[in-house]
């Protein structure tokens, strides 16, 4: 409920604060008082359009606080967490929003930063603020449906239905996905099976590239080093080589070392070491030529198959390391294409099953609020003859179009109203008068009381231009209405007055001599009885208006 409103700098509120209990409460007070200010005020906290013209002249800006108490798990706090605000469970919510005077407002809840779209979604939840001239509440066709449902207690049926409405859809996008692509993979279908079976056959594998083109590195500088190799070999070994004519210089010069002693020994024996040192570097070469085992065909082979794959990088457009992906793809492509016709038979069947449960689950519904209807049009007729609306009549017009298929089902619903027999009856804000509007309106709210209301309920000045037993009607229904919800009324009857469990009058006072105030302060019973009688007697108040007055708050 709405538990403290306070507002400053406003038109004529320098700084106010009013705090609100359960039950009804009434505002009263003379025209021009400022009733309207409140009202104002209330819905500029509760995300209304902002407007410069509501700063109170001298101020840069003014602001309203409105405090919601809540039970620690309700709906809405949920809502607000998923919108990012954090506020703590045992704490009520604070609605802030302040108005400059060059017309920007901001909006907060609990202190922390919000759009005011956010704090007009969550403050219809919260407050409902109805009268003659509102289009805020009941008037607005698209919740008659949503108001219904609740009334009916049909919550569980309308989740159904749109847990069922989002099955159906997402069996068509899948059954239109598939059918788009196997029209695309059939206008291909030719190249498809090409490239399908040229990568088939290249059956390119992951990291491939990368394990040839090292291969391929590694066995040229084989090559190269097998080159040198053979060219060594060639030198010691081939016939060019050295050793033959060493080894015969040395027999030669061993004969004729007993010619001259002590001339040739070193020579010798150097010659002899060289021929050593040359065979064993022959044998070691020739070793080496055997590890190596470089062959120039393993090498055109690698080199080959990485051409090949980076020449079909190049045709398909791909890393070679996507090409094994790329395979794959075209394969289930054209497996795809293969299958296609039974696929599609299959997201054919549950499409059209998904579809018939919702269609069998929206009929239900669409009987379901049919039945709800006529109870709720037997509940507000139950209440329209005390309110001097014996004649009228209301009406739920239902609409179902099986066609026309949403997550609310087929339903179109819209509140109207037959003010008289043998009239047209029409849509309720379009053929109802202003004050036929405002009672047929709380005849409504008496009827979904407990179902489908906002916990804090206002109405601006639904008595106008009634008396006696209809304003006596009104102020029954009124606190009626008070054991369900929060109600708080603007009002001009001292019937409707008189039944309230809190009564605040709204008042101008002059500060100085050029500067008015408004203020509001809730007051005891005998100046709620002065209050009373101002309200039947007019300017000039009687002993007999009094005698009425005490009457009438002994009979509320």
């Amino acid at each position: 409920m709405l538990a403290e409103l306070s507002i400053r700098d406003i038109v004529l509120i320098e700084a106010l604060t009013i705090r609100f209990d359960d039950g009804l409460s009434v505002l009263t007070g003379e025209t021009g008082a400022g009733k309207s200010i409140l009202l104002d005020s209330l819905a500029l906290a509760l995300g209304a359009r902002g407007d410069a013209g509501l700063v109170r002249q001298g101020a840069n800006q003014g602001q309203v606080t409105a405090i919601f108490e809540l039970p620690a798990v309700h709906p809405l706090r949920s809502e607000i967490k998923d919108a990012g605000i954090d506020v703590d469970p045992s704490e009520a919510l604070i609605f802030r929003r302040v108005q400059s005077g060059d017309g920007r407002t901001r909006a907060y809840i609990n202190d922390q930063s919000v759009s005011a779209g956010l704090l007009q979604k969550v403050g219809k939840h919260l407050v409902e603020i109805h009268g003659q001239h509102d289009e805020r509440a009941l008037i607005e066709t698209d919740t008659h449906r949503d108001l219904l449902d609740a009334f009916g207690q049909l919550s569980s049926e309308t989740e159904h239905i749109a847990r069922l409405h989002h099955d159906w859809r997402a069996a068509v996008r899948a059954l239109l996905t598939h059918k788009a692509r196997v029209a695309e993979a059939a206008k291909e279908a030719d190249y498809l099976k090409a490239s399908s079976e040229e990568l088939e056959a290249l059956a390119p594998e992951e990291g491939e590239e990368t394990q040839l083109a090292e291969k391929r590195q590694g066995m040229m500088q084989a090559e190269k080093i097998a080159s040198d190799l053979n060219d060594a070999h060639e030198v010691l070994s081939g016939p060019k080589s050295p050793v033959p004519d060493i080894a015969s210089l040395l027999r030669r010069l061993e004969r004729k070392t007993e010619e001259a002693p002590g001339l040739l020994e070193e020579a010798n024996e150097n010659l002899g070491k060289a021929l050593d040192h040359l065979a064993e570097a022959q044998t070691l070469i020739e070793k080496a030529i055997n590890i190596s085992d470089f062959d120039n065909r393993v090498l055109e082979q690698t080199e080959e198959r990485l051409f090949s794959l980076r020449a079909a990088s190049r045709k398909f457009n791909v890393p070679v390391e996507n090409l094994a992906e790329l395979a794959v793809q075209m394969a289930d492509q054209l497996a795809e294409l293969d299958a296609g016709e039974a696929r599609l038979i299959e997201l054919e069947k549950a499409e059209g099953e998904a579809l018939a449960m919702y269609d069998r689950a929206a009929l239900q519904l669409s009987e379901a609020r049919k039945a709800a209807a006529d109870q709720l049009v037997a509940a507000v007729m139950a209440e329209l003859p005390a309110l001097k609306l014996e004649k009228a009549a209301f009406i739920i017009n239902q609409t179902s179009d099986a066609e026309n298929r949403a997550e609310t089902g087929i339903d179109t619903i819209e509140f109207w109203v037959q003010t008289n027999p043998g009239t047209r009856p029409g849509p309720m804000m379009k053929v109802a008068s202003g004050g036929e509007l405002s009672r047929f309106l709380l005849a409504l709210k008496v009827a979904l009381a407990d179902r489908g209301s906002a916990p804090t309920l206002v109405f601006d000045e639904i008595d106008t231009g009634v008396g006696g037993a209809v304003a006596d009607a009104i102020g029954s229904r009124l606190s009626r209405l008070s054991t369900k919800v929060q109600v708080l009324s603007v009002t001009h009857a001292p019937q409707v007055a008189a039944r309230a469990g809190h009564h605040f009058l709204i008042s101008k006072k002059t500060e100085d001599a050029d500067k008015l105030a408004t203020s509001i302060v809730e007051i005891d019973m005998d100046k709620r009885r002065e209050e009373l009688a101002r309200m039947l007697s007019g300017a000039t108040v009687t002993d007999e208006a009094r005698a009425a007055a005490a009457q009438l708050l002994n009979a509320g």
